[in-house]
């Protein structure tokens, strides 16, 4: 199969400004799973569409207006119902996971790809998003053959001193188990 190294053709496509070129050379070979909700722990609704594409009213909820000036992405967003919003191409650096570091390589977005799911850390993710994670988690690492399973981690794992997500209420055996499913 011919992956397009761009814009995925079956996600809906919500281009954010909130990316650049990745580095000359730095290969893409890590997967980065997180989680967001705005406002926190609400689901549903366009907030998180607005905030990667730096339209988020901080009038509309007081926890916008802690966040609103922040310029943020990432490459897919995986709704609560399994709908795949893709922000940023693949072969573009998305600005998802900020300082952080994996297997002694720092700056993790210039190598990696980000999916937020739709969610928080403790509350339990939706069987569509499982689903819809890990057929969009095998078409990367088809598009991108050097990121295998061992390749695949959290955004608490490359920044633990800052970021919790995508949390204990995420099963990493069931969805490893369905990335391996056809």
């Amino acid at each position: 199969m011919n992956i397009p190294l761009s814009w995925l053709p079956d996600t809906h496509h919500c281009p954010s400004p909130n990316c650049d070129e990745r580095p000359g050379g730095s290969p893409i070979d890590l997967l980065v799973i997180h989680n967001i909700s705005l406002p926190p722990k609400q689901f549903g609704g366009s907030w998180i569409e607005d905030f990667f594409l730096n339209r988020l009213d901080p009038s509309r909820h007081p926890y916008f207006q802690e966040i609103h000036h922040l310029r943020v992405s990432a490459h897919f967003l995986i709704r609560r119902d399994g709908e795949i919003l893709q922000f940023v191409p693949m072969h573009q650096r998305a600005w998802h996971a900020g300082a952080s570091c994996f297997e002694g390589r720092s700056c993790c977005n210039d190598f990696s790809i980000g999916i937020e799911l739709e969610g928080a850390d403790d509350i339990p993710y939706a069987d569509a998003q499982y689903q819809s994670l890990a057929q969009l988690s095998r078409t990367i690492m088809e598009a991108f053959p050097a990121i295998g399973k061992e390749r695949i981690t959290g955004h608490e794992d490359i920044a633990p001193d800052r970021k919790t997500d995508p949390g204990p209420a995420f099963d990493w055996a069931r969805y490893l188990s369905l990335l391996e499913q056809q």
